[in-house]
């Protein structure tokens, strides 16, 4: 799937760079989970390789606990089996098979497809002209899932009267709090995925195994997971180009919004053999946030010498040419990177498709080397 790079030198660091870390939260995620209901024996943990933001726990007779963020936890029962009578409050319960999904994070529909999943999802929070995986548009399109509204205002009706299993939102849900309350009340059940916050890329792609225990998908789940493994294990090892790279986009009321430091689109940066602008941005803040919000005058400070500039179009619009741009700001005229035409815009598709990050890292090589056919990133003349 991805073509041999050259010019790479920080792989194998990156991908092991939480091993240690990770390891010391999962023993304390077995420890805490290993006696949740004296009617359950705990056998085993899931050994994650590269995730930090989620474990999964197993206990004899299929039972399985998720843990997610190291605090909201899941027990997802069997088919036919009985729930334990003497679980903690706060432990969720998914009865197998988990059917009528309300799919509302959007970054999960690539892994239901790398699944084959798609017939567990009921619902979607997106309209079908607004998905760019084609299997998803033409189950839409057929009816096989239908749109249930935004997280801030889902078809609470709809998704009640046709049976939703669950609903799987982003962390976007906690700007309307009253929203998920209404659908626990509703006993609709919520999964919030938190992939978005790892900050190994690998870890972000390692919540399809997550998935596949809650669909009973597991190896198509660990076969996925190693086609991606393997997709950056083609990377060489070779030198950094030494290009400095900035990925941004602009808000509504003109401010500068970037990834920080320790998100996984930094690491892939590096990995592509470029060095993010921003070495240790929001560092010093305690927040799981991944996005950090600027002045222009602070992002030009920082980011005006930049080799090559990435506008973010995943959560605004395309751009079309760097007139385009520079009609967001004119500042970004005194750019570097403007003035060298090493300008390039994400399309849209670059979010959603979670499974395809090693052709995304592809793509970043691809720009710092001067090649082209490229996926998900082109050029702005």
């Amino acid at each position: 799937m991805i073509k041999k790079l050259t010019a790479i030198g920080l792989v194998g660091v990156l991908l092991l760079s939480l091993t240690s870390c990770k390891n010391g939260q999962k023993e304390e995620s077995t420890k805490n989970n290993k006696d949740i209901s004296r009617e359950l024996t705990w056998e085993s943990s899931m050994e994650l390789r590269y995730a930090s933001e989620f474990g999964v726990d197993y206990y004899e007779g299929g039972y399985k606990l998720l843990t997610i963020a190291e605090d909201a936890r899941y027990l997802v029962v069997p088919e036919e089996m009985k729930v334990p009578s003497d679980l903690s409050g706060d432990i969720i319960v998914l009865q197998q098979p988990v059917e009528n999904i309300y799919l509302v994070a959007s970054a999960v529909m690539d892994m239901f497809v790398s699944l084959d999943a798609l017939d567990r999802v009921g619902f979607s929070g997106l309209k079908a002209d607004s998905w760019y995986i084609e299997e998803a548009r033409a189950a839409m399109e057929r009816g096989d899932i239908l749109h249930a509204g935004s997280y801030a205002a889902p078809d609470y009706e709809q998704i009640v009267s046709k049976g939703c299993g669950l609903a799987v939102e982003n962390t976007m849900i906690y700007h309307t709090p009253e929203v998920k309350e209404q659908l626990e009340k509703l006993k609709v059940p919520v999964l919030v995925d938190y992939s978005s916050y790892e900050s190994n890329p690998l870890g972000r792609t390692e919540w399809v195994r997550l998935y596949g225990v809650l669909t009973e998908k597991e190896e198509e789940a660990e076969a996925a997971f190693e086609e991606e493994v393997k997709a950056f294990e083609t990377v060489d090892q070779g030198e950094k180009t030494g290009s400095r790279v900035a990925f941004f986009y602009i808000t509504a009321n003109g401010e500068v919004n970037v990834r920080r430091s320790s998100d996984y689109l930094p690491k892939m940066i590096e990995m592509a053999g470029g060095s993010y602008v921003f070495e240790h941005l929001g560092e010093e803040e305690d927040t799981a946030s991944s996005n950090v919000t600027m002045q222009m005058e602070e992002f030009y400070a920082a980011a005006q010498d930049a080799d090559y500039i990435i506008y973010n179009s995943t959560t605004t619009e395309e751009l079309s040419s760097i007139e385009d741009l520079l009609e967001k700001s004119n500042l970004l005229e005194r750019f570097q990177a403007v003035q060298q035409g090493n300008v390039y815009c994400t399309t849209k598709n670059l979010y959603q498709s979670s499974m395809e990050l090693g052709t995304i890292i592809s793509d970043m090589h691809k720009m710092l080397t001067g090649e082209d056919d490229m996926t998900y990133l082109y050029r702005l003349e």
